[in-house]
């Protein structure tokens, strides 16, 4: 039975009464019950991406759906290669026996009714009845892969291997019999070099994936780990699967812009994180450590001493980002930021108007735009839509690196803060670096957060940090 005809008699057999399907399956045809229990039906990433391609990588959230994926991809070549030989690699032969074979979305559990493979545990070794065999492998030991040869490959949760390229490299060597050997890669990301190396390859096929998109996953899960880490480096990189970069000699780093996260707290005598009440020692300085995004604006403008607004006008029109970035000093100094504003697509009118409207807001005294990217015109555009608008040009005299460098130094040492979760401009700030921006398109949030931060500490002198 094709795929799509399996498909409506489940739909159908599912919209029946209990009774009615409870009759169904006792009077349908054993042929025809396997055929529609036994059909894998692929959400998204799961399904097998068309062309040539000699590695594919699900690259997904927890729960996505990978290890059924890899299973049902390991039995279709097994069922179709009669005596192949494919090897199932993890981080530990326990984790190849407990997830890729005996887990409830592993092999065994994959397999069709009248399917009987046969496990041997004390082996390694998994028999299936078209006389294919895979083998299990650990990169525990990676010399365990020198010499055998492979058709297929599995490759489990490749971002928390050890000895990650020596395995590789062996199982690659390896991976030469039949006409067109394949392997797949299965793992929630992370930023190890071996995975920017697998798929950055021209024959790697790459799908993605979120936990929310396994609809067999219980609702509760899914939204008690969106209460649990929403906005955090774990919900990207656990729940969306999202390959966060971490760059060489970068300027700033999640660890760096997690510490200094938090809700900046009005300057009152005795309240530091927290209040005496609660038992919490109060902090040296005026913020309260932040796990999860606060459910409203931290402090209002009358709070700060001063509050800016960074623009980066985009280079043309409708197409780049236009980036705005709102930071405030509070009355101990700490500069923060308080809200990115960044959009993308908008024309000069409604940038502007975007912008006015964030000055009215939170209160800012000024706006900070830098006039390499339209001069006079963008000064035009603001006073159109606010004709008392205070507005400061700045000019690009230096590289971004430059401009950017003393802001890191104030973030490292607690004098820059976030004031919640940003996360498309953390990716742009973790991605300055030394010698300059490593990320992908415009750093428009980062300058625009630069120049306000940089107004902030306009009268402060602070040392400069050579890399040699």
């Amino acid at each position: 039975m094709n795929r799509a005809r399996a498909r409506a008699v489940l739909e159908a057999v599912g919209a029946l009464p209990p009774e009615r399907r409870r009759l169904f399956f006792e009077n349908a045809s054993p042929a025809l019950v396997r055929a529609v229990l036994d059909e894998f039906w692929p959400h998204g990433g799961q399904e097998e991406p068309p062309g040539g391609w000699r590695v594919w990588a699900i690259v997904a959230g927890r729960g996505f759906g990978k290890t059924r994926a890899g299973a049902e991809w390991v039995w279709a070549r097994a069922r179709e290669t009669p005596g192949g030989r494919i090897a199932l690699v993890a981080a530990s032969l326990d984790e190849v026996a407990r997830v890729m074979v005996e887990g409830e979305s592993g092999l065994i559990a994959a397999a069709h009714c009248d399917e009987r493979p046969r496990w041997i545990s004390s082996r390694g070794l998994l028999r299936f009845p078209s006389g294919a065999e895979a083998y299990a492998y650990t990169a525990e030991k990676p010399d365990k892969l020198r010499g055998p040869q492979h058709h297929f490959a599995w490759c489990d949760e490749l971002a928390k291997w050890p000895n990650a390229d020596d395995t590789w490299n062996n199982l690659m060597l390896g991976l030469r019999l039949g006409q067109g050997p394949r392997t797949i890669v299965t793992t929630t990301p992370r930023p190890i070099p071996l995975l920017h190396r697998i798929l950055a390859l021209p024959s790697c096929a790459q799908t993605n994936g979120r936990s929310d998109e396994n609809p067999n996953n219980a609702p509760t899960f899914i939204a008690a780990m969106r209460e649990q880490f929403a906005g955090t480096r774990l919900e990207r990189q656990e729940l969306e699967g999202v390959l966060l970069e971490d760059y060489e000699n970068a300027l700033w780093t999640r660890e760096m812009l997690d510490k200094h996260r938090g809700i900046p707290l009005p300057a009152r005598e005795g309240l530091g994180v927290g209040s005496a009440e609660g038992g919490r020692t109060p902090a040296p300085d005026s913020f309260a450590p932040l796990a999860h995004p606060p459910p409203a604006p931290p402090l209002q403008g009358g709070e700060f001493q001063r509050v800016v607004i960074g623009l980066d006008p985009p280079a043309s029109t409708g197409g780049d980002s236009c980036g705005i970035v709102v930071c405030g000093k509070d009355k101990e100094g700490t500069a923060w930021v308080l809200a990115d504003l960044t959009a993308r697509g908008l024309t000069p009118e409604q940038w502007a108007r975007r912008v006015v409207h964030a000055v009215e807001h939170h209160g800012a005294v000024k706006v900070i735009a830098e006039k390499n990217q339209g001069g006079d015109m963008i000064e035009s555009v603001l006073r159109a839509v606010d004709a008392d608008l205070r507005i400061r040009l700045v000019p690009a005299v230096k590289s971004k690196a430059a401009r950017a460098e003393p802001i890191a130094l104030r973030f490292e040492t607690g004098r820059a803060r976030l004031a919640g979760h940003f996360p498309a401009l953390e990716d742009q700030l973790c991605a300055m670096t030394y010698q300059g921006y490593q990320g992908p398109g415009s750093p428009d949030r980062a300058d625009a957060m630069v120049w306000a931060m940089t107004e902030l500490f306009e009268k402060e002198r602070v040392p400069r940090i050579r890399v040699l």
